[in-house]
């Protein structure tokens, strides 16, 4: 969990803790609140500490209880201010690549489905270690960041792991431009494109091509990863979103069907990698 949201969530437990002592009728004790709500005490105190996310529920029996309903629209709006929260690729990058990659490993490891939509370069969990090798060194430079893409490379190759995992399942979309963007020379590109091909045929991957021909609903635009429908990462070039809201949640969620109703699956997948394979041998 990041420091920034972290921070956030204790801040309102300090919030709610206020409400609690400065009760109109009388300072509340913790366990008195909890009598008074129903709940077990140990929610308040990790509330309050800063240890346990509240709902938008929680928050609004909270003000109630403690007589000082005006004050929900405050605590709600303090909610909403760390559910999305931003992750600085400045502070991320501070010690290299790789503390950046066993983070979202770790992502993977605990979800059990995965969607992603990528629309300008192959999917990470897909990329070949020199292809990955190409993408790290370039936002590097961008970034300005400490060189460690030997040891980003390996984490990132590590994630694919769970593609041979029965118990996971990967839901996959590309736009065609993610095949032919020269982000590496033409032969690294090549391979990729091989190693692409070869993933079409996995039980655990679902994997769909949207081709420049294809009628599309919205525009091909931002890459984002869904981790079991209830958490979701955008990278920007700043930073990284990290959205945990339910109505935000949605919203990608929409886009992403939205997004796969223009896709190719299957043969008509693998036509497109082929044709881009073919385009690449002939430059």
């Amino acid at each position: 969990m990041s420091t920034d949201y972290q921070q956030s969530r204790e801040a309102l437990g300090v919030r709610l803790r206020e409400l609690r002592l400065s009760a109109p009728d009388g300072r509340l004790t913790g366990s008195a609140l909890a009598r008074r709500l129903g709940w077990p005490q140990p929610k308040v105190s990790k509330l309050e500490n800063g240890k346990q996310t509240a709902t938008p529920e929680d928050l609004r029996v909270w003000a109630e209880g403690t007589g000082q309903p005006e004050a929900y629209d405050e605590l709600l709006a303090r909610l909403r201010g760390f559910e999305s929260h931003i992750r600085s690729w400045r502070r991320q990058l501070a010690s290299g690549h790789k503390p950046v990659q066993d983070t979202h490993l770790a992502e993977h490891m605990s979800t059990t489905v995965f969607r992603g939509w990528e629309s300008s370069m192959i999917m990470g969990i897909f990329q070949t270690p020199e292809y990955a090798r190409h993408i790290f060194t370039r936002y590097t430079e961008l970034q300005q960041s400490p060189r460690d893409t030997e040891e980003a490379v390996r984490s990132r190759i590590k994630r694919q792991e769970a593609l041979y995992d029965p118990t996971k399942r990967f839901h996959i979309i590309m736009w065609e431009a993610a095949l032919r963007a020269l982000v590496c020379p033409p032969s690294v590109l090549g391979a990729q494109l091989d190693r692409l091909s070869g993933v079409v045929g996995l039980d655990t991957v679902e994997l769909g091509i949207i081709p420049f021909s294809a009628s599309l609903k919205i525009p091909p635009a931002t890459a984002f990863w869904v981790y079991d429908d209830s958490r979701v990462i955008v990278e920007t070039w700043h930073s990284e979103l990290w959205i945990e809201d339910e109505p935000s949640v949605k919203t990608y969620l929409r886009t992403w069907n939205t997004l796969r109703e223009s896709a190719v699956y299957g043969r008509d997948a693998q036509r497109v990698i082929s044709a881009a394979r073919r385009e690449l041998n002939m430059t």
